[in-house]
């Protein structure tokens, strides 16, 4: 247990890896405090075999809800993106480095918050064996939460996005995380950008 409590997702892995028995699993993980307030745990989706990894950082307010990643508004974005890109859907397996919607209350909103590194280390686990169990060439990595979980906390995502770095035996290339599109001041330069990353990453595979 760390000094803000959070035991960890370990213990709560099956000992049988795979994709099925890991989403069960997940299910009940405690690893940090973040399953209290969330409706439930979102894990990954996609073939076993998926020669993408595509890794968010935290469900969203509807994923929260449906129980599935990338299911909001940055889900579709990321789609548009993928298809553009000429990644088949059907080859990607979507996760995020956090399980759980992290958040706080405005009035009866629930505002995304970004996790903290305990709760990105927390979780950690369920990210290794994803990883472990799938396998992808190419990992693609949405933002700087996932880039700390996976890159280290060095990595910077504005200086370094678009460049395949070795992580393991798969290739990793780093890019904003679509919600940021959406946010962004000029949507259509930061898209283009976005769209750019994504075919980096698609002449790897």
């Amino acid at each position: 247990m760390d000094k803000d409590g959070n035991k960890g997702a370990a213990e709560f892995l099956p000992d049988r890896l795979d994709l099925d028995s890991l989403r069960h699993a997940a299910a009940g993980c405690e690893g940090c405090g973040l399953y209290r307030n969330a409706t439930q745990t979102v894990f990954g989706e996609g073939p076993k075999e998926a020669r993408f990894m595509l890794v968010g950082e935290v469900p969203g307010d509807q994923e929260d809800r449906q129980g599935h990643p990338f299911v909001g508004p940055a889900g579709r974005l990321l789609d548009k993106g993928l298809e553009e890109a000429g990644i088949e859907r059907d080859d990607v397996y979507v996760t995020n480095a956090v399980k759980h919607f992290s958040f706080t209350l405005r009035g009866k909103r629930r505002i995304h918050q970004k996790p903290t590194a305990a709760e990105i280390t927390a979780c950690h686990p369920w990210l290794d064996a994803e990883l472990s169990v799938v396998r992808p060439e190419v990992i693609v990595v949405l933002g700087a939460t996932a880039a700390r979980a996976l890159l280290g906390r060095e990595f910077r995502v504005t200086q370094q996005r678009g460049e395949p770095v070795p992580l393991g035996d798969a290739l990793a290339v780093a890019t904003v995380h679509p919600s940021a599109v959406l946010r962004a001041p000029d949507r259509e330069l930061a898209y283009k950008g976005f769209l750019t990353d994504l075919r980096v990453a698609a002449a790897l595979a």
